[in-house]
């Protein structure tokens, strides 16, 4: 029931920056979980950010200091702002979202591709 659409992919030069968007629809957000994914080709899917609904954050130790996660309730919408990029940033992000409560199954966004150029 949960759909997540993320935007905000692109192309950018290292140590350029991007925010990445993802919107919720089909449930009460502000129960929800949300968390930035990301999948380099060939490689496994990475954990990026989370942020919970008391807005609590967390980070992957290879992004932190240069990302920050951040939700608007009033929008639906969690963003990843990604400052700093690396040319290793490259790679599908994923928006998810999974109900605090952890009953319901988690939902995933389509994808959306950021491309770092060194």
């Amino acid at each position: 029931q949960v759909q997540l659409v993320e935007s905000g992919g692109g192309w950018v030069q290292a140590g350029g920056s991007l925010r990445l968007s993802c919107t919720f629809s089909g449930a009460i957000f502000a129960e929800f979980v949300m968390t930035w994914h990301r999948q380099a080709p060939g490689k496994q899917r990475e954990l990026v950010a989370t942020v919970t609904p008391g807005s609590s954050t967390t980070y992957a130790d290879s992004v932190k200091g240069r990302f920050t996660i951040s939700r608007a309730n009033g929008k639906s919408t969690v963003y990843l702002q990604m400052n700093s990029l690396k040319p290793e940033d490259a790679a599908i992000y994923y928006c998810n979202a999974y109900h605090h409560s952890r009953r319901g199954p988690e939902a995933w966004g389509q994808g959306t591709q950021v491309t770092v150029s060194s």
